[in-house]
């Protein structure tokens, strides 16, 4: 046995001797006989083993060409393009293949790509795949030069026609999932690098698995409109992309979002309000124990922003929550029960912790204690402490939260309103100590037998005791002096 025959034998491929015979002495001829036979041969066996891959997830940019195998999950349709300087134009397919390590988008030109749009591919198919990896779209994409099926060949991978949120990866695309909608944002618009104006929104899905945050592009961005927190919906042809370090399901001209009458389970894993430290990025809920009013501010480009605090309590503490930009217009009040994604725990005023609720967060009310529409039934629920039980924990050993369950005596009044029999008539001038329950506007006050509402502009935090002075206004202080 010669040295080529030798070296082919140490070599697990599968190409023919013949065709690594023939490579060794067109490597000889190459390099004009500063190599012999066995050291071409060495040359070649090497590049061929550069080309094996145990797996998809070893595919790199980069590589020359590569060999592996993978089922096929998805078919994309056939896409054709001018060719410059060529009057017949080009046709592309891409593929999805998936194997145990990993899923990757394979891309077939031409006369392959032609046969794949005429049904010659299925998916559940096996491929033994050689091609040319590149940086594509959507990470690491294989150019193939060669692929043929391996009837024999299985490949323990799922082939799913709905998706979970968890089932998501990377460069997935014909993706179909079902979730209930968590969070809507407006259609924004934006200018290409073309000079064309595109248009984008986003809404946030959740299901039994996890949650996703699904774009939506151009015609398709309407949709995000359509829905409300709260709605089942299945996203029909999705594609899975990634964006500061997150997978998200985008939708464009082949997909869509549509209503459905099913319900779907989405429970956040949430962390306890009173573990929470500073640098984290976190999922909280509880209880609207204080609302303030959407502020507006002037960022240092000129831009106008909006703000609007809350505080959020659970069985474990609170924490003052800031909804910034278009999450300051959701619809929260007190004593609803709020779950927030993605929020950022920041140091805030007079060293207590904050936490930030910018564009990656979702806003959810989960259950609302009070009746749509009627805000003043809303407040005197909230500071009446009517629905807060069931997250409050013991108010009595939280500073805001302080009085939340002592002032059920009064909820018959109302906020503005006292338990006793006999109230001050409409004018009088009237002082009254307590408790602030609520540090928004109004300002509520509570004493453990009686709750006022107060009209002030002075800057109240929640569990602060003061005393107010001023005229009494069908049921509430127009405060004069606070002390």
């Amino acid at each position: 046995m010669g040295v080529i025959e030798d070296v082919y034998e140490d070599l697990d491929t599968d190409v023919p001797f013949e065709e690594f015979e023939a490579a060794v002495a067109d490597k000889v001829e190459q390099m004009g006989g500063l190599a012999d036979e066995e050291t071409a041969a060495m040359l070649i066996a090497h590049e061929l083993k550069d080309e094996e891959v145990n797996g998809i997830a070893d595919i790199e940019p980069g590589m020359d060409e590569v060999k592996f195998m993978g089922k096929v999950v998805s078919i994309g349709e056939l896409r054709t393009f001018e060719r410059d300087g060529d009057d017949e134009d080009g046709r592309v397919v891409n593929v999805e293949v998936a194997d145990e390590t990993g899923r990757i988008r394979v891309s077939f030109w031409d006369a392959m790509a032609q046969s794949i749009a005429d049904g010659e591919l299925e998916v559940g198919q096996v491929l033994r795949i050689k091609g040319r990896p590149k940086d594509g779209f959507n990470g690491v994409e294989v150019s193939v030069d060669k692929a043929e099926p391996d009837e024999d060949a299985e490949i323990d991978v799922q082939v799913l026609d709905v998706y979970r949120v968890d089932d998501l990866s990377l460069g997935l695309s014909d993706v179909n999932l079902k979730g209930t909608v968590l969070d809507t944002d407006s259609v924004r618009t934006f200018k290409r690098d073309d000079g064309s104006e595109g248009r984008v929104a986003n809404l946030t899905l959740g299901d039994e698995t996890g949650r996703v945050r699904v774009t939506l592009w151009d015609d398709k961005a309407d949709l995000a409109e359509e829905f409300a927190p709260g709605d089942s919906v299945v996203v029909v042809d999705g594609y899975v992309r990634e964006r500061d370090g997150d997978l998200e399901l985008h939708v464009g001209s082949r997909g869509a979002v549509e209503g459905i009458d099913e319900e779907i389970e989405y429970v956040p894993d949430t962390a306890d309000i009173g573990s929470l430290e500073i640098g984290q990025t976190v999922d909280i809920a509880g209880g609207v124990i204080e609302t303030d009013p959407k502020r507006t501010f002037e960022r240092k480009d000129g831009s106008e922003g909006q703000v609007r605090n809350i505080r959020v309590k659970d069985d474990t503490g609170e924490i003052r929550v800031a909804l910034w930009g278009e999450k300051a217009d959701a619809d929260v009040d007190l004593a609803d029960h709020v779950v927030l994604t993605d929020v950022e725990i920041k140091d805030g005023w007079q060293e207590d912790l904050e936490a930030s609720a910018g564009w990656r967060s979702t806003v959810s009310v989960t259950a609302r204690n009070r009746s749509e529409g009627d805000a003043a039934d809303s407040a005197a629920a909230a500071a009446s402490g009517q629905g807060l039980d069931a997250f409050s924990g013991d108010s009595a050993d939280s500073g805001s939260g302080s009085g939340a369950s002592e002032t059920s005596a009064s909820s018959d009044a109302g906020v503005g309103g006292s338990s006793g029999a006999s109230d001050p008539a409409n004018g009088e001038t009237v002082e009254f100590t307590g408790t602030v329950v609520q540090a928004g506007s109004p300002v509520v006050l509570d004493n453990g037998t009686e709750t006022r509402s107060v009209d002030t502009d002075e800057s109240l935090r929640l569990g602060q005791e003061v005393t107010v002075r001023g005229q009494l206004r069908e049921g509430r202080i127009d405060a004069e002096e606070v002390f």
